[in-house]
Order: C-alpha cells, then sequence, then structure tokens
C-alpha cells in the first residue's frame, strides 16, 4: 500500500501502520511492540540541555560509569 502520506488520515495511517507491523512482526510481536513504545512527554532536546548544562562528553561518560550504565 505506496499511498501518499498526505492523502492519508491520521486513523488510516496508524491502521496502515499496524497492518505493516502485523504483516511483519506477526499478532503478537506486533503488540508487544506498540505496548514497548513510548512517546514521552515535554520537550526532549530543552530537557537534555538543562540536564547536561555545562557538562562534557567525558563528564557524562564518567557520570554513566558511576551509574553502571557503561
Amino acid at each position: 500500500m505506496n499511498i501518499p502520506l498526505i492523502e492519508l488520515t491520521p486513523a488510516e495511517v496508524r491502521r496502515a501502520g499496524w497492518d505493516a507491523l502485523r504483516k511483519k512482526l506477526g499478532p503478537a510481536s506486533a503488540l508487544k511492540f506498540i505496548l514497548d513504545y513510548d512517546r514521552g512527554k515535554g520537550n526532549y532536546t530543552e530537557l537534555r540541555k538543562k540536564i547536561f548544562k555545562g557538562k562534557t562528553v567525558k563528564d557524562i561518560i564518567e557520570d554513566m560509569k558511576k551509574e553502571g550504565y557503561v
């Protein structure tokens, strides 16, 4: 289904996306994907600017190491 996106309503886009996921992954895995997907809230870029203000990449990596992420 190669319909230009401009011609689809938001509901049609969601339906086409679900159909594509279901065909590629199967119904169970498609549902797992949807349940795992989280759009989040707020402004990601502004939050990161605030969190990492004044820190270098080296500082951030050191923090990650201290927390056990690296």
